[in-house]
């Protein structure tokens, strides 16, 4: 007999935990990244786009599924289709890909405690620009420190997730997510008053035709994508905590709205302090660690900013590692009736323990010779193989499952549960049984190398007759 599963406390509890899941460190360093590289405003206009033509109807998807099957990932697909062994690999690859995350999640999250204590401790006030890169590197190449701090966010994740949905999960997510957009919002503000707030507006809402690629295109629906934590398992499994009398489609728009805002605020605020020092934004970690402290060395009250900006960063870690660790826990429970507290313990040692590699990628403790076999490090090697097959591919599984194989009218009556409106179904299920499927695809074969857009269109455009 299926154990009565917990459900969410209330409608903005879950909200809340759904949208901070989401409001991952993707919001403060990839976004702006992706956006520098595709040419600032289009490719936000097709970003937006995207995420209600696509990142949205999978969203609500993956919530039907969980709320109908009420259990974790792996149990979801075994209940809704007889214990099918290819339906129950999607959730499978789901749970792996949220483990895999958040072994080297914490890695990165665990930088950025450190960065709030250099911040305290005024670490890198006065220092040139290159000094400041420099501490980054070090940091990087100190196994023993980046070790601590791994240890130290795996632990602080384990803590909220450890007490259950409501009194862990859904109280501490009430507070930090919140707090998050508080702390966004008023360093959006401040940054209005930065020389290049008015260049960073328009690098973000006006379109610049000169720098777009094609390629943007599918870059913007991945990034679409990935912002609302698809293909991850974690919908599914908060999905499976909702009652029935919730409405999934409004909820499914909210959420997506509160990723949209504070994608724009991150974006606002930080092309506002790199365009105010006549900087071009850089990619990856090194805008975050390396431009970025410089920066704010050179900013009016810079303790005060910077300590508050790289609060934010953790946060945004904890809100989307909690999410990680829980759709692990929650499978791992159901399936073999293991304690909560038992389970969350087991699987925040797994994610550490698997961490470790990722954590001494930058030292030549273990794994020295993997960047010569594979071609990069370990870290980078696990982040590829997450964000380019595990997640594409679980995600368009979950949309061609929903689209294809669910009973229609079962998918019907999750869709109208609840909710006034119903009449939005039929748009719904064209988007996730068609346009999702078409452009999932098309993301995993651009980013698997498999097909260049640009070569594609420059080579037709360019033909003669």
């Amino acid at each position: 007999m299926q154990k009565q599963r917990e459900h969410w406390g209330s409608h903005l509890g879950f909200i809340l935990a759904a949208a901070g899941s989401a409001i991952g460190l993707g919001t403060l360093w990839k976004f702006p990244y992706v956006i520098g590289e595709s040419g600032g405003g289009l490719f936000v206009l097709i970003y937006l786009l995207f995420i209600f033509l696509i990142g949205i109807p999978v969203f609500i998807a993956e919530l039907i599924l969980g709320r109908k099957g009420q259990r974790g990932a792996v149990g979801i697909f075994a209940s809704l289709t007889n214990d099918s062994t290819l339906w129950k690999s999607v959730g499978w690859l789901g749970v792996a890909s949220s483990f895999l995350i958040m072994s080297f999640y914490s890695v990165v999250a665990g930088w950025g405690m450190n960065y709030v204590l250099m911040s305290l401790n005024q670490s890198y006030e006065g220092l040139p620009a290159p000094k400041v890169a420099e501490m980054f590197d070090i940091l990087v190449s100190s196994g023993d420190i980046t070790l601590f701090w791994h240890f130290a966010f795996t632990l602080l994740t384990v803590a909220v997730v450890y007490p259950g949905i409501r009194h862990g999960i859904e109280y501490w997510a009430r507070f930090m997510t919140l707090t998050l957009f508080i702390i966004l919002f008023v360093l959006c503000c401040y940054s209005m008053t930065l020389d290049g707030f008015g260049d960073a507006f328009h690098f973000l809402f006006y379109p610049d035709y000169s720098e777009f690629k094609f390629s943007s295109i599918l870059e913007a629906l991945g990034l679409s994508f990935f912002t609302l934590s698809l293909g991850q398992g974690i919908m599914l499994t908060y999905g499976s905590y909702m009652r029935r009398d919730e409405d999934i489609p409004k909820t499914g728009g909210i959420i997506g709205l509160m990723i949209i805002f504070a994608s724009l605020l991150s974006g606002l605020t930080i092309f506002s302090i790199v365009f105010t020092f006549g900087l071009s934004p850089e990619g990856g970690f090194g805008l975050i660690f390396k431009t970025l402290p410089l920066l704010f060395a050179r900013l009016p009250g810079s303790l005060l900013i910077s300590t508050t900006f790289f609060i934010l960063f953790v946060f945004t870690g904890l809100t989307s590692s909690v999410a990680l660790v829980e759709v692990v826990v929650a499978n791992f429970m159901d399936l073999f009736s293991w304690p909560r507290k038992k389970t969350t313990l087991l699987v925040g040692a797994g994610c550490f323990l698997f961490g470790i590699p990722s954590a001494l990628s930058g030292t030549n403790t273990l794994f020295a010779n993997w960047p010569a076999i594979y071609g990069k490090t370990f870290f980078e090697t696990i982040n590829e193989l997450v964000s380019v097959w595990m997640l594409p591919i679980c995600g368009l599984m979950i949309a061609i499952y929903t689209g294809w194989a669910f009973d229609r009218a079962l998918c019907k009556e999750e869709f109208s549960s609840g909710t006034s409106w119903k009449w939005l179904f039929h748009i719904w299920f064209f988007s996730v049984r068609w346009i999702a499927p078409v452009g999932i695809i098309l993301v995993i074969l651009q980013k698997g190398g498999i097909l260049d857009v640009d070569t594609i269109v420059h080579s037709l455009f360019s033909s003669k007759p």
